[in-house]
């Protein structure tokens, strides 16, 4: 089993497919690593050589912001918002839809589960 940034990727699946694992890359960004590096787009993890698994893993880390430091980027975008008391972070707080969407009817995902409010029944 491959370990690739800290994440175990599956051995079975195809390379392009198995890096999309890795929080941060996705099919086009798999594509272009493989490509970059000459690996076949049909090869399978478990078929790779300790050093292309090196090469891969070196690629990454060079060019790309993968797991945890992607993780804690984004929350610290979220945080500075947050802090800075903009729109969109009075939105985080609240945990309500960030984007413009509408939450008289739908937003239930952000919301939550709907709370019955007493006296509303007839």
């Amino acid at each position: 089993m491959a370990r690739i940034a800290g994440v175990n990727i599956p051995t079975n699946k195809r390379v392009e497919v198995a890096l999309t694992y890795i929080h941060g890359i996705g099919r086009t960004t798999a594509q272009k690593i493989t490509q970059q590096l000459g690996i076949a787009p049909d090869k399978r993890v478990q078929d790779l050589t300790d050093q292309e698994v090196l090469h891969i893993r070196e690629a990454i880390d060079k060019d790309l912001t993968v797991e945890g430091d992607l993780r804690r980027e984004t929350a610290m975008n979220i945080k500075r918002l947050m802090d800075l008391a903009c729109y969109r972070g009075l939105r985080h707080r609240r945990g309500l839809p960030v984007r413009g969407q509408r939450t008289h009817t739908n937003a239930r995902t952000r919301k939550g589960k709907a709370k019955p409010i007493a006296g509303k029944k007839k």
